[in-house]
C-alpha cells in the first residue's frame, strides 16, 4: 500500500519560545501539531494561548488534539480534554482535529462524542479521526462515526499506533462482520498499518476517509494522521 510517514510536532504552548518553535518545526517539515492536553497539562481554552493559535493559522498547521478521557495513562487531567474546550482555537480559525471522535467519557453528564458532534455543526474547521475505534474497548464507535450525520465529510484516517499492534485490536473481534477471506488476509498482514487499513476498510470505512487527510494541511500531500 502507498503511504507516507510525515512529521507531526508536539509543541507545548506554555513554553516561552512556543511561537518561535512553531516557525522552526514548520520549516523542518511538520504538517501538524499534536497534543494530549490531559497529560501535557494544556488547557485549550486558556486565553493566553491566543498568540499560539494565531501562529498555527498563519503557518497553516492543524492542531491534532486528544479529545475525551485518556485511558492509556494512570494520572490525567481529563477536564482539559472536554471537546468544548476547543472552542477558542476553532473561533480563531485553527484547523482542529479532535482525535478518536472523543470516544471516551462524559462531561457535565453528556457523552464526550455527543459534545464533539454538536461542535461539528458549529465549526466547519473542525475534523475528527477514526484512530483507536477498532479497539475492543471501543465497540460500536466506528459504526457511530461512519453513520452520524455530524461527522459526514469530517473524518480522517488515523491508526493510534502503537496500540494497533497490541491485543486491543484484532480482526477476530469482528468475526461476524468480516468474511473468512478478510479475516485470514488481515491476520496474515505483518505490517500493522496495512492491517489497520484493511480492517477499517473491511468494516465499512469509505475510501474518502483514507484520502481526506491529504487535503487538510492544504499544500502538503500524502499526510496520514497517526
Amino acid at each position: 500500500m502507498d503511504g507516507f510517514l510525515l512529521f507531526g510536532a508536539s509543541v507545548n504552548p506554555y513554553r516561552k519560545d512556543a511561537v518561535e518553535r512553531l516557525t522552526r518545526v514548520k520549516a523542518q517539515g511538520a504538517v501538524l501539531v499534536k497534543w494530549i492536553p490531559s497529560i501535557m497539562e494544556i488547557d485549550p481554552a486558556d486565553p493566553r494561548l491566543k498568540p499560539f493559535y494565531l501562529k498555527l493559522v498563519e503557518l497553516n498547521l492543524p492542531l491534532l488534539s486528544h479529545a475525551g478521557e485518556e485511558r492509556s495513562f494512570t494520572s490525567t487531567s481529563d477536564s482539559f480534554c472536554d471537546p468544548d474546550r476547543l472552542r477558542l482555537p476553532l473561533r480563531l480559525g485553527v484547523k482542529v482535529i479532535a482525535a478518536h471522535i472523543a470516544s471516551t467519557g462524559k462531561y457535565h453528564g453528556e457523552r464526550s462524542t455527543d459534545r464533539l458532534a454538536r461542535l461539528m455543526r458549529e465549526y466547519p474547521n473542525l475534523y475528527s479521526d477514526i484512530s483507536s475505534l477498532t479497539q475492543i474497548n471501543k465497540h460500536g464507535y466506528l459504526k457511530e462515526a461512519l453513520t452520524r450525520p455530524e461527522f459526514k465529510n469530517r473524518l480522517l484516517y488515523g491508526s493510534d499506533f502503537p496500540l494497533i499492534n497490541t491485543a486491543l485490536v484484532s480482526p477476530w473481534y469482528y468475526a461476524l462482520r468480516l468474511s473468512p477471506r478478510q479475516l485470514l488476509t488481515i491476520s496474515h498482514t505483518t505490517n500493522p498499518w496495512d492491517a489497520d487499513v484493511l480492517l477499517k476498510h473491511g468494516l465499512g470505512t469509505p475510501a474518502d476517509i483514507f484520502s481526506r487527510s491529504r487535503q487538510i494541511p492544504g499544500k502538503d500531500p500524502g499526510v496520514t494522521f497517526d
